[in-house]
């Protein structure tokens, strides 16, 4: 168990910012916004004054968008978010050469805000069941519910959980269930782990928990 929780820290813990591992899908049903895209630019901007009337600043990373597989009908063509790693603020490589999967919360009309909460990863290191469930599977599991395995053993506790191991049986937090499976929802409510590239058959959304 120590061992998983250094994991835990060594992942999720960059000096102040702190946050919880979640998988894929649950990073995408929580985002307002999830698109692939280039960073193409990056300045420091003023955005507006805390409290005490000192200037909040932030990253603006201008991008160009490749695909949205969830958002607004405009296109997003720029991302904000905090200066430093401290506040969760992220760092891209803004050369225009590296495409990203960017997940985070829209703004104002083609503007979104991320952090190092929100699931952000070099799109050539997806899966290639991740970059599948984009765009269908994983809206189709909103309604589930994905429960991390805090020790071993665990149980879920309603037919529409789907239990999350990665952490406590392969020590990583993007195991095997986060790059090759989805959390679907079937015909009776019930949830299930779905593994493959090609969409869930009509036999296993119809299947029945015994």
């Amino acid at each position: 168990f120590a061992s998983v929780q250094r994991t835990l820290r060594l992942f999720f813990r960059v000096e102040a910012c702190s946050c919880a591992p979640v998988h894929p899908q649950q990073a995408f049903c929580n985002a307002d916004v999830v698109i692939r895209a280039k960073v193409v630019g990056e300045k420091e901007v003023d955005s507006g004054n805390d409290i005490y009337g000192n200037p909040i600043k932030r990253i603006r990373y201008e991008v160009k968008q490749i695909k949205m597989f969830k958002g607004p009908s405009q296109d997003i063509e720029a991302v904000f978010t905090a200066p430093v790693s401290a506040v969760c603020g992220v760092t891209l490589d803004a050369s225009g050469k590296k495409e990203y999967l960017i997940s985070g919360k829209a703004e104002s009309a083609g503007s979104m805000h991320i952090t190092l909460c929100d699931y952000i990863q070099p799109w050539d290191s997806l899966s290639t069941t991740q970059k599948k469930s984009l765009s269908q599977r994983y809206q189709m599991g909103c309604d589930c519910k994905i429960v991390r395995c805090p020790s071993l053993p665990c149980e879920i506790s309603a037919p529409e959980e789907c239990l999350w191991t990665d952490l406590m049986i392969e020590k990583q937090v993007y195991g095997r269930q986060a790059n090759h499976y989805a959390c679907v929802k079937r015909a009776d409510g019930s949830c299930s782990w779905y593994r493959g590239v090609a969409p869930p058959k009509k036999d296993f959304l119809d299947a029945e928990d015994p």
